[in-house]
């Protein structure tokens, strides 16, 4: 699957391609209808399908000091576009210059000349062009004016309620991992490169694989059910994690540190990502080292039958 940049000419192989156009930060139930809609479509007509993405995130760009918030890392983005069915992913690098290009520019400029769209799907709620000047009705007028057509999708709804990435968001910074997986339609997952710690799990029996966050929202703190996958050979791995600052030890260090069940390899160096099922408890300050290994076997057995 293709990678490509808006800042660069698009292979003439992918011009007049259907556009999925939004951040699909998560790329949960309402990010799957807006891009399946794209698909459809391209396929429908025998053209290639694109799905659009902005990184960083133009909330970044505008609150750089904005709390860590992302659901997905481009990485992730690109497999899960990839196994929607898209035949390209392509990159808006937000920043300055794009911040100020206008509404019509960026359809007669950027849409049409520059990615040659054919066509462009968005929800009903996207915006775009400088000050977010630009909506649906807006796009479907400039799009006419250069002959791209465009679509719509409304909101997908769950129990009532529109799924958006902030009802993730919230869900996870609840624990509350079943609704987050329901609205993803899979665990959200942390992926990352296993680094070198100070080695405390293993000094008490519980080796762990240290992940730095980056910027991850930060799911609540404390204990979870996780699975683990190795990019590298695909093994999928159980075990039970800590997310937190380990207040127990000092000094603090916030860390993804998962223990995984039966398992004796070296993960060092390697790049793996963590998927939450279910939060197990807060996290503790323990009075001593034989009452935190006592919990940590009952988180452990908890996990193993939770994810059984």
């Amino acid at each position: 699957m293709r990678w490509l940049d808006h800042r660069e000419p698009v292979p003439e192989a992918l011009r007049g391609a259907i556009l999925a156009l939004g951040n699909f930060d998560g790329f949960h139930l309402g990010h799957q209808a807006v891009t399946g809609e794209a698909i459809r479509w391209a396929r429908a007509e025998g053209r290639p399908s694109i799905v659009a993405t902005f990184d960083p995130h133009p909330v970044r760009y505008f609150k750089p000091d904005a709390a860590p918030f992302r659901l997905t890392t481009l990485e992730q983005r690109h497999a899960l576009y990839l196994a929607a069915g898209a035949t390209a992913m392509l990159v808006f690098h937000f920043d300055g210059a794009l911040a100020g290009t206008s509404a019509e520019a960026f359809v007669a400029d950027l849409l049409c000349r520059r990615i040659g769209a054919a066509g462009v799907v968005t929800g009903e709620d996207f915006t775009f062009g400088k000050g977010r000047s630009g909506n649906r009705a807006l796009l479907e007028t400039l799009g006419r004016e250069v002959g791209i057509a465009t679509r719509t999708v409304p909101p997908v709804l769950d129990q009532g309620a529109p799924v958006s990435s902030s009802r993730i968001r919230r869900a996870l910074q609840d624990g509350d991992c079943e609704t987050a997986t329901r609205l993803l339609t899979r665990p959200f997952a942390i992926r990352g490169v296993v680094q070198h710690g100070d080695k405390l799990g293993r000094s008490i029996g519980y080796p762990t694989a240290n992940l730095a966050l980056e910027n991850y929202l930060r799911p609540r703190y404390g204990i979870y059910a996780v699975t683990g996958r190795l990019l590298a050979s695909g093994e999928t791995l159980k075990g039970a994690a800590n997310l937190g600052v380990r207040p127990t030890f000092d000094p603090p260090k916030e860390l993804l540190e998962p223990h995984f069940f039966d398992f004796a390899g070296d993960l060092y160096g390697q790049e793996i990502e963590v998927a939450f099922h279910h939060f197990l408890r807060p996290e503790a300050k323990f009075a001593s080292i034989d009452a935190l290994q006592a919990q940590m076997a009952r988180d452990c057995d908890t996990a193993r039958a939770l994810l059984a």
